[in-house]
């Protein structure tokens, strides 16, 4: 069983100040500390180019760079493309699902969420911790 380290760094992404507090404090709750942010896709990309992490959360729906786009750049990306990637957003239509099943989203998170919402998505992903 793969123990999962509560010290990787995780980074968020969302253009809504009020959703990035959320998701902090809810990985916080789970013992995930190590959070960085980014207010859109393309400050995401730059990001995840230069630092090394073990998990996005993104929402879907930002601008200029969608968090769909986001994760179809970070999949291509030879470097990143291993990262479990979470997309988040209020939206829960069968085709949202199946485009970011097809772009290669790890797992899926329909807003609003709590703690235990957010820690079995990680469990889907990471196994227990």
């Amino acid at each position: 069983m793969v123990t999962v380290d509560k010290n990787m760094p995780i980074l968020i992404v969302d253009d809504y100040k009020t959703m990035l507090r959320i998701i902090r404090n809810l990985l916080k709750q789970l013992g995930f500390d190590n959070v960085d942010e980014a207010s859109d896709g393309s400050s995401a990309l730059q990001r995840l180019r230069d630092k090394s992490y073990g998990l996005v959360i993104s929402d879907w729906n930002m601008e200029p760079m969608t968090g769909l786009q986001l994760l179809k750049e970070v999949r291509a990306d030879a470097k990143l493309k291993l990262i479990p990637f979470i997309m988040v957003t209020a939206e829960s239509k069968t085709e949202n699902v199946i485009a970011a099943k097809e772009a290669g989203v790890t797992n899926y998170i329909v807003k609003p969420f709590n703690a235990e919402t957010l820690k079995q998505k990680m469990v889907a992903v990471f196994g227990n911790f």
